[in-house]
């Protein structure tokens, strides 16, 4: 199952190619496998956060942004830095987070509405 994200939408997105703390607004459609997440979480951002865009201008980030973290499967990872002589490697799985800002939260919702459709709860 793939998802669509489109751009001009009002949601931020990080990943792990990006300098830690930033995020930036999505401006291009694409899609996302979901086949390809190992884990994916749901959270809710409690206390006002402090992010940046590209060129490092502040971005606040309000309490009550939901946020959908996809975690990818092994096989979408990179290695980050040798261990050792030989002894091995870090693998670094890569991610996706997508900030929904309270204004957004109809496009949180059917999202997560949709994921949830394919969850059996035990």
């Amino acid at each position: 199952m793939f998802i669509k994200i489109k751009k001009n939408c009002g949601i931020y997105m990080e990943h792990n190619g990006m300098e830690k703390n930033h995020i930036l607004p999505v401006t291009s459609n694409f899609l996302i496998n979901l086949g390809h997440a190992a884990e994916i979480s749901f959270y809710t951002i409690k206390e006002t956060k402090t992010r940046y865009d590209l060129e490092n201008h502040e971005i606040t980030v309000s309490p009550h942004t939901r946020v959908i973290h996809l975690q990818m499967a092994y096989r979408y990872s990179s290695t980050k830095e040798k261990i050792g002589d030989t002894k091995g490697s870090i693998v670094e799985r890569n991610f996706y987070k997508f900030y929904f800002m309270p204004e957004e939260a109809g496009q949180y919702e059917e999202l997560r509405a949709h994921i949830e459709k394919h969850v059996l709860n035990l």
